[in-house]
């Protein structure tokens, strides 16, 4: 089990924001592959599984990354986020919070959990001495807009991305 980094109490659940070990990969990873968008890009294999450990490795080492995830109960991995502090000169030198890849149960969407998730988030930038935070969301997402605009974001960016073939 990782650091706790914060107890939470969503409606009559509780759950613990956690630090994530290399144990709770397969956790992780479950629940990006139930994500109906982003099915396709998630593989179990022996291969994958190892690209999975060298990229938690490589996260886990770096003081600028904080992979979470959040355990119920009964210890059960139910949710997850990426944190990365982007230090950078625009906006006269503002460090930025980036948060990615952010996965609740899908049993449990809806009940406040992945706003206590992101409001602990926004806190922890504060708490790091940022002055932005910032996500992306796939542009089919407009539930996960929605959410996000309830917590304050605004859609003020158009992102891009380009998707590198190979190895």
């Amino acid at each position: 089990m990782g650091m706790i980094l914060e107890s939470l109490n969503v409606r009559e659940s509780s759950y613990v924001l956690l630090r994530a070990v290399e144990a709770d990969i397969p956790a992780i990873v479950e629940l990006m592959q139930n994500d109906a968008i982003r099915k396709a890009d998630f593989d179990v294999d022996h291969e994958s599984s190892a690209r999975y450990l060298k990229a938690f490795r490589a996260i886990d080492a770096d003081p600028a990354h904080l992979l979470v995830v959040a355990v119920d109960d009964a210890r059960r991995v139910v949710g997850t986020m990426q944190l990365t502090v982007l230090p950078g000169l625009a906006r006269a030198g503002a460090t930025r919070l980036q948060i990615e890849a952010v996965r609740v149960d899908e049993t449990l969407r809806g009940n406040g959990l992945g706003s206590t998730m992101i409001n602990w988030a926004i806190a922890e930038g504060k708490r790091r001495g940022v002055k932005l935070v910032q996500l992306t969301s796939d542009a089919s997402r407009k539930d996960a807009h929605r959410f996000y605009e309830r917590l304050g974001f605004t859609a003020s960016h158009v992102g891009f991305k380009l998707r590198i073939t190979g190895e």
